[in-house]
């Protein structure tokens, strides 16, 4: 046993099993608090939700509950090791939602592989939360599974797996073609992994302004091209008519490497056929694509990014998923649109072009960071990522009219969340 696996399986069962627990928010310390929590009193608010289903945001802890669920056929980089082994995850997951974001979470494991019964348990569960967040579902049968969920709950139903890495992965993608001195428009990416995060990164950056034409997605059998038989409906949305099949073949003078597939599949002489400046974003996890070390020493001008937390620019979902359903719950959102998405990336874009403050420096043992190659996205112990995204947020759902409940005073509510955080900093 490793020093990492002995540290990890402590921390996970030292004390009281697990990570997360029910704590509740009202006292019931005499009779009068039992009848009130309980039999009799709870019948009053149950007439008021029957009669009015908005009164449960009133009443109950819907509001700001959201469900993380997984049938654990994808969990981190392990594969299929079912639903009761992604729990640790869906864990963590609620540990990061209550930290980051102040939300409750119910981590929800399903032992159950059909989609579409997948789509029939969540829906029938739905009722009791504000937002859902997919997690550790394969594809591609996690984008059916959002889909129809989609459709069919009143709620922001968010697949963390494909949305939180472009959401994150797309914020530094426009600050190193910044820093680098390119337009978006005129850059060759490569993205090696068609998996629900390459697909949705690949969406993204698209939306952001790279030409689909420009964007060359590999899988397991190499380039994704027109007439290439077998491909799902995601993959052949990026379909290219193109000689390449090869990552070799497709990285050579390309300006972007995105990497959602496997350890060390990007070899030196490969990033030192990329064009000048090169970006890559190594996003297997536990080892990336090519190592920070391994690029530093074949490219001095490489701006690299992993997954990691050991390295500098770490693309970590945990800047997204918090701060997004913040927003979105804020203001009662009905779904979580485009326009909502590609605000958060923007927000967490401009943060990192803000001075950092000591706080921040000391989370991360006094290092220093201003913006440039080494500090493309902010760190998630920056406080200030939450006022800047779930504020973007909640904004552009205002925007796209989903929201139940619209923000009017944006200076309130802006400093509302600096107050609601203040104990976790």
């Amino acid at each position: 046993m490793d020093d990492l696996e002995k540290r990890a399986l402590e921390y996970h069962s030292v004390g009281a099993p697990g990570k997360v627990s029910v704590v509740p928010t009202k006292p019931c310390s005499s009779a009068e608090d039992l009848a009130l929590a309980y039999t009799p009193g709870v019948a009053k608010p149950v007439l008021r939700i029957a009669e009015n289903s908005e009164d449960a945001y009133r009443y109950t802890s819907k509001g700001n509950l959201v469900a993380v669920i997984s049938n654990g056929t994808a969990i981190l980089g392990l594969g299929d090791r079912g639903a009761l082994a992604s729990k640790p995850v869906m864990e963590g997951k609620g540990v990061l939602f209550k930290r980051f974001a102040d939300i409750d979470v119910f981590d929800i494991e399903i032992d159950e592989k059909d989609p579409q019964k997948i789509v029939d348990i969540v829906a029938a569960i739905a009722p009791t939360f504000g937002g859902i967040n997919l997690e550790d579902i394969k594809g591609p049968e996690c984008f059916y599974i959002e889909r129809e969920l989609i459709k069919r709950c009143p709620i922001p139903v968010f697949h963390d797996d494909q949305h939180g890495t472009a959401i994150i992965a797309t914020a530094g993608l426009m600050n190193a073609a910044e820093i680098t001195g390119r337009r978006l428009q005129d850059m060759k990416v490569v993205v090696n992994g068609a998996g629900a995060a390459g697909i949705s990164c690949a969406r993204m950056f698209a939306a952001a302004g790279v030409r689909k034409e420009n964007i060359i997605m590999l899988d397991s059998r190499g380039v994704i091209f027109k007439g290439r038989e077998g491909l799902t409906a995601e993959k052949a949305e990026f379909a290219v008519d193109t000689p390449l099949r090869t990552l070799a073949e497709a990285v050579r003078d390309a300006d972007v490497f995105m990497g959602l597939s496997v350890k060390g599949c990007l070899k030196p002489e490969m990033l030192r056929s990329m064009a000048h400046d090169p970006i890559v974003f190594a996003m297997a996890n536990p080892d990336p694509e090519i190592t920070p070390e391994e690029a530093y020493a074949a490219r001095e001008d490489v701006i690299m990014a992993t997954g990691r937390s050991d390295y500098p620019n770490q693309i970590n979902n945990v800047l997204g998923f918090p701060f997004i359903f913040r927003g979105a719950l804020d203001v009662r959102a009905s779904r979580i649109t485009e326009n909502m998405k590609m605000a958060a990336a923007k927000a967490l874009a401009a943060l990192a072009k803000e001075s950092v403050p000591e706080e921040v420096r000391k989370a991360y043992g006094g290092e220093d960071f201003s913006f440039g190659r080494r500090y493309i996205v902010p760190k998630p112990f920056d406080p200030r990522v939450i006022e800047y995204e779930a504020v973007a947020v909640a904004k552009a759902a205002c925007e796209d009219g989903v929201a139940a409940k619209p923000i009017e005073d944006w200076d309130a509510y802006r400093e509302s969340l600096k107050a609601r955080m203040a104990r976790y900093w």
